[in-house]
């Protein structure tokens, strides 16, 4: 956790609704050499369905393991999350630590193992010490419940600040709520999800359509966002339904207020993308990397990708320099279809190319004034067909550099 906080963070965090259901508390389990809490337990009531997505990685955490295997049985009555040990590449050593929290805790509220999620984030290849989880344990159940903001601040590792978000919707004429709560600067990249990120709604929702609209959700927020192109061997994003709410549960995108709980999810999800790149290391600009006229929207991703996930135009913005040549050289090198004499650049609402050209009398004195801003947006049109994405991602700055050559220590 940064002491400096991000320029691009919001103002304070937000106010947001108590879920049904759902009960917070923290603890310091003493990870690594810290004066902080570093676990955090949310307990859930009976009956609370469960979806999530995990990482795409080869090289998953056991956490990730559990959770994939337990989110098939679709509900879940606590979640543990631990910062400051990935617990990742850690072998049987890592495997035993999940069993033993997840035991510890299924003992505790009586429930199987199974209905116990845990994630876990921070240094890779240390085995995640099982004396100071289940002290961290029994701290965290015999303390006070805790709000949002303490249990945003707890799972954080090297952000700069405290993240969440909220939204609501109108089902079936009974308004539900959701919450979310996330972590992530560094090693981002989407691959699934891109981070650790937990989302509370009071609705009753089947986990099967959960599922399916988290997916759904995820595929434009989380998969949409990129700070250093690197995926965790950790990410996990988890969604829980209580069910306090009262609605008649939604088991598909037919049901009454279907669109309208997929939309509150969808919005919630970008939000909480957003702030990860808002905090993304270093980071001193938003930027936003718009492509329309691609051959397809996949095409159009990647194309984004390439762009958002470029050094050369990453650190172009850090330095406000107006150098499109390096948003056609991403282009270029994204191995999609383009056509060089088709392709138009714009920065902010200036454009600067068309058809593999400088545009005639080209005044660069408004692009500059946009690079300064703290957001900026690039947007491509490669004239080919109707594809379009838009891809969120920061710049990159010194501060970046100096935050991971020191990040064990």
């Amino acid at each position: 956790m940064s002491s400096q906080r991000s320029p691009l963070a919001p103002q304070a965090f937000p106010d947001l609704p108590a879920i049904g259901g759902v009960t917070l508390r923290i603890a310091r389990a003493g990870y690594k050499d810290w004066d902080r809490c570093d676990l955090t337990l949310a307990t859930l009531s009976p009956d609370t369905a469960v979806a999530g997505v995990t990482t795409q990685s080869r090289c998953p955490s056991p956490e990730v393991e559990w959770c994939r295997k337990a989110l098939v049985l679709g509900q879940a009555r606590a979640l543990v999350v631990n910062a400051g040990n990935a617990n990742a590449f850690t072998g049987r050593h890592g495997r035993e630590a999940v069993e033993t929290i997840t035991a510890a805790v299924a003992r505790e509220i009586g429930c199987a193992p199974s209905d116990v999620f845990v994630a876990s984030t921070g240094v890779i290849g240390v085995p995640l010490p099982t004396d100071k989880a289940e002290a961290g344990l029994a701290a965290a159940f015999s303390a006070d419940p805790c709000g949002w903001e303490e249990a945003a601040a707890t799972i954080m590792t090297t952000d700069t600040f405290a993240k969440a978000a909220h939204a609501s919707a109108v089902v079936g004429g009974q308004r539900v709520e959701l919450v979310g709560i996330v972590k992530g600067s560094g090693m981002i990249a989407p691959d699934m999800a891109t981070m650790l990120g937990f989302i509370f709604t009071d609705a009753a929702v089947e986990a099967e359509f959960l599922q399916a609209a988290l997916r759904s959700a995820n595929a434009e927020s989380f998969s949409c966002i990129t700070v250093d192109s690197d995926t965790s061997t950790s990410d996990t994003v988890l969604a829980f339904a209580t069910g306090a709410a009262g609605n008649r549960p939604l088991s598909s995108e037919d049901d009454d207020g279907a669109d309208a709980f997929a939309a509150a999810l969808a919005d919630l999800c970008r939000q909480l993308a957003h702030l990860v790149v808002r905090d993304g290391e270093g980071a001193s600009k938003f930027i936003t990397v718009a492509v329309e006229g691609a051959e397809s929207d996949a095409s159009a991703h990647r194309i984004a990708l390439s762009i958002a996930n470029s050094p050369l135009v990453k650190t172009a913005i850090a330095g406000e320099d107006a150098n499109w040549g390096r948003v056609v050289m991403a282009v270029g090198k994204a191995g999609e279809p383009a056509e060089r004499d088709r392709l138009s650049i714009r920065f902010g609402a200036t454009q600067v190319a068309r058809d593999g050209l400088a545009v005639p009398d080209y005044d660069e004195t408004p692009v500059a004034a946009h690079l300064k801003d703290a957001e900026v947006e690039i947007g491509v049109d490669l004239g080919l067909g109707d594809g379009r994405a838009t891809v969120w991602t920061c710049d990159l700055t010194h501060g970046y550099i100096a935050i991971n050559a020191d990040y064990r220590s």
